[in-house]
């Protein structure tokens, strides 16, 4: 018996009926589309990086090169450890690094322990919580200079309503920023106020992601609060408390607006010149960009090692 025929027009059809055969993939339009997206991302990210090699990268080389040269009616030359020798002979040196490291000590009793307080209470509110979160934070919205200013205002010996309300129950009224013994804490309590909303926002953050059973197994073991927070809260925050720390030392070394703007830098008998304002006498006031840069190097090797040591630390108590 012997197949069917097909008429040309049965046979066009069955050609064209049958499936394509998979060939190569066309891979110019999608080529062009994968550049060009790559492009647009590479653009994006090369000019990120270009401004930060260009206001952090290239001051910190800069600096580098400076503190060890001089420059004399134009010329620059190589002076070696001459700025440096400038630097530690200086009297207001010593005197430097000691009201930076008070208040440095200072922020951490207060700028780091206030916030977190702050944010335990407002985690254990069960209402009002976003109106307290947009108040913890709306200090750090401020402009620095303006926050200052109203301290400024708070502590004024004469109309400040610091001595208003001390006036009220009896008390004394305190020169704030004209008393060499009370200048610096009343800088650190200015600067804890404005920049204690961060930080008690992280804070809060982290408790709200503590199981609440840990809270609960504590409480049937007949733990009371201050043991909760000791043995549940602070173990499961350990982690952000750390960074915290370390990122509250490596500011607070670096504190200059607030002396600058409460106390005009130095502050009475120059009990708030910090290191970083010795950096701005040198450079604006002196014109030694040398020793400003040196003094800077020394700022700058000085957090770094002790960033590297705090690392190395927390690491080895994690093993």
């Amino acid at each position: 018996m012997s197949a069917p025929s097909l008429t040309p027009s049965k046979a066009a059809s069955a050609r064209h009926a049958q499936p394509p055969v998979d060939g190569p993939p066309q891979r110019g339009g999608s080529f062009g589309r994968s550049l060009k997206r790559n492009l647009t991302a590479h653009g994006f990210l090369i000019g990120a990086v270009l401004c930060f090699a260009f206001f952090s990268w290239y001051p910190m080389v800069r600096e580098f090169f400076l503190a060890f040269q001089k420059t004399e009616q134009g010329e620059v030359s190589w002076v070696g450890l001459e700025n440096l020798e400038t630097v530690f002979n200086d009297p207001a040196f010593w005197q430097a690094w000691r009201n930076t490291l008070l208040f440095t000590v200072l922020a951490l009793v207060l700028g780091f322990a206030v916030p977190f307080v702050v944010a335990l209470v407002i985690n254990e509110l069960r209402h009002g919580k976003g109106y307290l979160r947009l108040l913890v934070y709306l200090p750090v919205m401020l402009p620095p200079v303006a926050s200052v200013l109203l301290f400024k205002y708070l502590y004024d010996p004469g109309y400040g309503l610091l001595n208003e309300v001390f006036g009220l129950f009896g008390l004394p009224e305190q020169q704030w920023l004209q008393d060499p013994d009370l200048s610096m804490l009343s800088v650190v309590i200015a600067s804890t106020w404005m920049n204690m909303g961060g930080a008690a926002l992280i804070y809060l953050a982290a408790l709200q992601g503590i199981p609440g059973e840990l809270y609960e197994a504590a409480e049937l073991d007949g733990a009371g609060l201050l043991r909760k927070i000791w043995h549940v809260t602070i173990p499961q925050t350990r982690l952000i408390l750390s960074l915290m720390l370390l990122m509250q030392v490596i500011a607070t070394m670096q504190v200059f607006v607030e002396p600058f703007l409460l106390t005009g830098g130095a502050g009475p008998e120059g009990s708030t010149t910090t290191v970083v304002y010795l950096i701005y006498q040198y450079a604006f006031n002196f014109n030694n960009y040398g020793a400003a840069a040196a003094l800077g190097l020394l700022l700058l090797v000085l957090l770094a090692g002790f960033s590297a040591a705090y690392v190395k630390l927390s690491r080895a108590e994690d093993e």
